[in-house]
């Protein structure tokens, strides 16, 4: 079982030119890093709708890892 957790919502998005490459956006769920993953290439051409639900979802799972790194923190100690 991957600890990596992927955006459904890319499943979709596919290299514009049709060289049937995919991309993952994932959050590592247990130190909240963010994974970008081109599938079968080492670059993407993407329509300007896809490159917005690339962006979304980037921007989702960088909101994610934020929640995981804050849950993981000690508690700041409070100055009385």
């Amino acid at each position: 079982m991957s600890a990596f957790a992927s955006n459904p919502g890319l499943n979709d998005v596919r290299d514009a030119a049709g060289h049937g490459t995919e991309l993952d956006v994932a959050v590592h769920l247990h130190d909240g890093t963010v994974r970008l993953s081109l599938l079968w290439t080492q670059e993407i051409l993407l329509s300007a709708d896809d490159a917005d639900q690339v962006a979304q979802a980037l921007q989702r799972a960088a909101e994610q890892a934020r929640r995981i790194t804050t849950a993981r923190r000690p508690d700041k100690p409070t100055n009385a």
